[in-house]
């Protein structure tokens, strides 16, 4: 079981920032716990020296599962770039891992979240006519396939791409669409229990079940997070974007929404799963206590075993 700095309230996004927590107290606390790994979280929030970098987690006993890399990759422009930061960060993620780790960390490639106006305000709520058009997916596919061929051949690892809500890949059908236009040998999914149901239009309908089924060949890591449909709703409702449903609480504690963790468990040990499970809790100021909430959220889950 791992947790991710996001837990903490280091976030990716600009427009839902809170008070940064330090990463060597946010380490000692995801630790003491109950997770045995951690994802990076942002390029320079943790040290990007291997050298700094190993020993703390060593000397804590946590293991590196992996890292979140934005890159807009509807813009063709910004893949060069794109794939010299994915490349970085690989890199750091390899000189910190065992090569017989297993698995060994992954890339986690993500569209740039909350970058387009369009999609950031009506996160939650897209509409086909609000996707890609096919010049579009092919840049978008492209780019990704690219990314990953250049981690793979540069340091060995291998990427994943993260469907999130409020970027171009956040429905079921543009899910389905991703991976039907990328090469299967080189990118995999994380499967987001929580942006699956939100990013699905209905989070009161929706289950994270289906969405295991329809992608159970591509899935290789799992992000837990639940999705409080009262709150996803209200947010359609009221017309909230992406960073205001957020700092409302959408992604609540898991056992507070709906993401039917017993069944998401179940699934996984039907399938032999043997990778990592992230809990991911967006903890921002008002929400409460980073620690408390990843303590909560460990315990819940040792309801199923995990």
């Amino acid at each position: 079981m791992a947790n991710a700095p996001c837990s903490w309230g280091a976030l990716e996004f600009e427009g839902i920032a809170s008070e940064l927590v330090p990463y060597d107290r946010m380490l000692d606390e995801l630790k003491a716990t109950g997770y045995a790994g951690v994802e990076l979280g942002d390029w320079g929030y943790m040290p990007t020296d291997p050298v700094c970098l190993r020993p703390e987690l060593d000397r804590r006993g946590l293991t590196m599962v992996g890292a979140f890399v934005p890159v807009a990759l509807r813009d063709r422009a910004a893949h060069g770039p794109g794939e010299e930061h994915a490349v970085r960060v690989a890199r750091l993620l390899a000189a910190v891992s065992d090569a017989n780790d297993a698995p060994r960390p992954w890339l986690i490639l993500a569209d740039d979240n909350g970058a387009d106006p369009i999609r950031t305000q009506e996160a939650g709520r897209i509409t086909p006519e609000m996707g890609l058009d096919e010049v579009d997916w092919q840049t978008f596919t492209g780019g990704a396939d690219r990314i990953a061929r250049a981690v793979l051949d540069q340091t060995g690892l291998r990427t994943l791409f993260h469907h999130h809500c409020a970027g171009f890949v956040e429905t079921p059908d543009e899910i389905a669409r991703f991976l039907d236009d990328t090469d299967p040998s080189l990118i995999g999914l994380v499967f987001d229990t929580g942006h699956y149901l939100y990013g699905s239009g209905n989070a009161r309908a929706a289950s994270a079940r289906e969405g295991l089924d329809r992608f159970a060949s591509r899935i290789q890591h799992v992000h837990l997070k639940d999705c409080d449909p009262e709150i996803a709703e209200r947010g359609r409702t009221d017309g909230w974007d992406y960073f205001m449903a957020v700092r409302h609480g959408v992604f609540c504690e898991l056992g507070k929404g709906n993401a039917s963790f017993g069944e998401i468990v179940g699934w996984l040990r039907q399938r032999d799963y043997q990778g990592w499970a992230v809990v991911e809790q967006d903890v921002l100021p008002g929400l409460g206590s980073p620690r408390a909430s990843a303590e909560r959220n460990r315990d819940y889950l040792r309801r199923f075993a995990l």
